[in-house]
């Protein structure tokens, strides 16, 4: 699978459309802001010294690189003069910032300038390498300048030069994962192979013996063993790099740097058509969706490392669920996609965009989560020393917000992907799409209000008839969806393949697709070995998963019981957050009276009548404080 140039597809309304708008109004803005008062555009300015405030941080390059990288998207879609030139000006400090030799890292030029290259496990040196690599890409593509791509492909050609296999080269791997993925996209960018190569040697190297970080460690003086995790944890799990990435079956250490390795070994294997590392996705990719991902979509269940801990310990108020994870699990199931026709990495896409990474971002775009837990308490929250369950404005080490604003501005990538014959349609939104298939341009677009109703229209122009297919997913989520082509039904049972309906014929100008997602109330529950869910259910509407909020439902949450039998109403929520649809179903709640004045009761409990109220879960938090759960007593 390719994918559609970028700047040929543009969400053009509805819920992606609001998203992109709000990204771009509000978050871009509020974004550079922060970072001109952080000092990390300052930084690239290289007039840090000793004594003064804001000394450049090992990671402040990503957090910018991914403010450009969300500018160029955002730029391909919505042209924006006053944006162009922000964004312009601080590409100019980068350009100029660059070492003669091709470096290019504001900490180590002014910070520590003698210690280029000397803690690879622990400083972040080739994640921000990584990072601008992105951004220097998704800028050219966005406005075709090609300041910061000259930039970067020439700090690429010197990292090349340091690492690798030859004589005098180290045998050094990124510690924080990224540039691998990045790479692939320079590459693909550029049609140099040598950033493949390069991109391929990280991964190969990873968990080979002796161990890199063992030597790096004791050249720079640290005797002190490597166990972050405790004596129970195998050394360097933490950072992927405890056995050859081929030799690895279980998701393990910190979940953001892991599904970025993953992402980026799916690109290699997919460029290389490497059959034994795509095997290797595959088996990683397995652990993680079937044991190891939490129902909205998110990764990484310990607080200690923001890691993967083992299979099916998936905590629910404890929860850690980085927003970053989430946009890395995304990025691993794009590339999955791209190296293997099936649904199953398009729906685990889907059900994380929709729930595990928007949760991250407030209504307005203004306010972050950086951990995205599934039950909330105000006052456990205080006491356990967590976060605030509430969106904060910005965080020291800020990865999240930028994150989610480059994920929100390039959406559009994520909608299809083709073949010189197919165009595979994976998510749905209301778009405008200019695709090159057998030879012939085709205009694709696209009427919907998906995600809160059921049915989507394509309308699809070829310059000429012509006959190619048209490859539409069907959500795992639905259980009767049904595909009209001019008004004749479509036989789903023989047109499905691998969770995709495919529709090859001879196609004409106004040729309409009418599909048809019906999304009655489901319920959803947990394996059985997931101990914190027992006797528990969580609530979906098409992709969306749902919540109880406090403010709709009252105090002590955990007291709501849910009958099986209990039938939902679909209503328009408040103003408040948004009037999209919320869930209405009868409940019981547990009657307190038989503890008045007690902590223990022996009598045994009585129900009342209640009603229950649930919410899509990406919108809790944006009225006040309260308790919150997805995973309701049943």
């Amino acid at each position: 699978m390719k994918l559609v140039p970028f700047k040929n597809v543009s969400i053009t309304g509805g819920f992606w459309y609001e998203k992109q708008k709000i990204n771009r109004e509000n978050t871009l803005p509020i974004e550079y802001q922060q970072c001109k008062d952080t000092g990390r555009l300052d930084a690239w300015k290289l007039d840090w010294k000793p004594g003064m405030p804001n000394q450049p941080h090992v990671y402040w390059d990503s957090d910018v690189a991914k403010w450009i990288e969300a500018v160029g998207y955002s730029l391909a879609q919505n042209p924006d003069p006053e944006l162009e030139k922000l964004a312009d000006e601080v590409i100019q400090w980068m350009a100029d910032a660059q070492q003669p030799d091709g470096y290019l890292n504001t900490h180590f030029t002014v910070v520590e300038p003698d210690k280029r290259w000397t803690n690879l496990r622990d400083l972040h040196e080739l994640y921000c390498a990584g990072h601008l690599m992105e951004a220097a890409v998704a800028y050219y593509q966005g406005t075709g300048k090609r300041t910061l791509l000259d930039t970067l492909e020439k700090y690429a050609d010197y990292i090349a030069t340091v690492f690798g296999t030859g004589e005098s080269q180290k045998r050094g791997i990124p510690g924080h994962e990224e540039i691998e993925l990045a790479l692939v996209r320079l590459a693909e960018t550029t049609g140099k192979k040598k950033y493949l190569e390069l991109a391929s040697y990280f991964i190969e190297e990873r968990g080979r013996q002796p161990h890199y970080f063992d030597i790096e460690r004791k050249a720079r003086g640290d005797e002190s063993p490597y166990r972050l995790g405790g004596p129970d944890i195998l050394p360097y799990a933490y950072n992927q790099s405890h056995l050859p990435v081929r030799e690895q079956t279980t998701a393990e250490g910190h979940s953001v740097r892991a599904c970025y390795l993953y992402a980026g070994m799916a690109s290699v294997a997919r460029e290389t058509k490497d059959e034994s590392l795509a095997k290797a996705c595959k088996t990683l990719w397995n652990n993680i969706t079937t044991k190891r991902m939490y129902v909205h979509g998110g990764i990484g269940s310990s607080r200690f490392g923001e890691r993967f801990s083992f299979d099916y310990d998936l905590p629910n108020e404890d929860a850690y669920a980085e927003t970053c994870a989430a946009i890395s699990l995304v990025f691993f199931a794009r590339n999955m996609l791209r190296l293997e026709k099936n649904a199953d990495y398009a729906n685990v896409l889907e059900n994380t965009l929709y729930n595990g990474v928007i949760s991250g971002i407030s209504m307005d775009g203004k306010q972050f989560f950086y951990d995205n837990i599934l039950a909330s308490h105000p006052k456990y929250h205080k006491y356990s020393g967590q976060k605030s369950p509430q969106r904060q404005d910005w965080f020291g080490c800020a990865c999240c917000p930028p994150n989610i604003a480059r994920l929100i501005a390039s959406i559009s990538d994520y909608l299809y992907t083709q073949s010189d014959d197919t165009l595979w349609i994976h998510l749905f939104a209301e778009a405008n799409a200019n695709i090159r298939l057998k030879n012939t341009n085709v205009n694709l677009t696209s009427k919907t209000e998906y995600p809160w109703q059921e049915t989507i229209d394509y309308t699809v122009n070829p310059d000429a008839e012509k006959s190619f297919t048209i490859a539409i997913r069907l959500p795992d989520w639905c259980d009767n969806p049904s595909i009209l082509v001019n008004q004749e039904a479509i036989d789903l049972e023989k047109a499905n393949k691998n969770g995709y309906a495919y529709i090859t014929r001879t196609w004409k100008k106004g040729d309409k697709i009418h599909i048809t997602f019906p999304m009655p109330v489901k319920r959803v529950y947990a394996h059985p070995s997931v101990r914190q869910n027992c006797g528990k259910v969580a609530i979906k509407r098409g992709p969306i998963l749902y919540c109880l909020e406090e403010c709709d439902n009252g105090k002590d949450l955990a007291a709501l019981r849910l009958p099986p039998i209990a039938e939902f109403e679909v209503k328009a929520s408040p103003e408040s957050i948004g009037s999209v649809p919320m869930l209405i179903a009868p409940a019981l709640r547990r009657d307190p009276s038989p503890w008045n004045g007690k902590l223990y009761s022996t009598n045994t409990p009585k129900y009342k009548s209640a009603q229950l109220v649930a919410i899509p879960y990406f919108l809790w938090a944006n009225r006040g404080p309260g308790e919150m759960t997805i995973w309701i007593n049943e």
